[in-house]
């Protein structure tokens, strides 16, 4: 997958699938995913509060605990709706890509169904098999308010 914009469809299309090994391997092992709670407005997720920044370690919990037949938070189990605006190469190199990609997400389980949107930006680096996400930021709208709890991955 050469073109970074097909990458990035290709990572909702994982979660989507609930393929979480799958788009864990999408990382890089220095890689973040984070979803400031000011939103755009936040510089970074060490000056203030984040609703999660989460390093490698971090996502491989999250992803275990998803898949653990007894986790009881994931009965009936999550599922997931990426609907994604064409994302815009903001900077890209032979070596990375800074992307911009307006959402809606919408997560459902059992009777329950949240909608939420905003923009992912992924920093992409480039490594011998393909493209690897260094970070992900999710910029909800109005990420601020009070969130039901998300179980999966914006």
């Amino acid at each position: 997958m050469n073109d970074p914009r097909d990458f990035i469809a290709h990572e909702a299309a994982l979660l989507d699938e609930r393929r979480f090994d799958d788009w864990l391997a999408l990382f890089c092992e220095d890689g973040h995913y984070w979803v400031p709670l000011l939103g755009a407005a936040q510089v970074d997720p060490f000056s203030h509060n984040s609703l999660t920044y989460e390093d490698r370690l971090l996502l491989q919990l999250r992803v275990d605990r998803l898949k653990n037949p007894r986790a009881h938070s994931q009965h009936p189990a999550s599922h997931s709706q990426h609907v994604l605006q064409p994302s815009r190469i903001e900077s890209e190199t032979a070596d990375e890509a800074h992307l911009r990609t307006p959402f809606l997400y919408v997560e459902a389980r059992g009777e329950s169904q949240i909608l939420l949107s905003g923009t992912a930006r992924h920093h992409l680096v480039h490594t011998p098999a393909g493209w690897a996400i260094r970070q992900k930021r999710i910029n909800l709208l109005n990420a601020a308010r009070a969130l039901p709890a998300i179980q999966l991955f914006i």
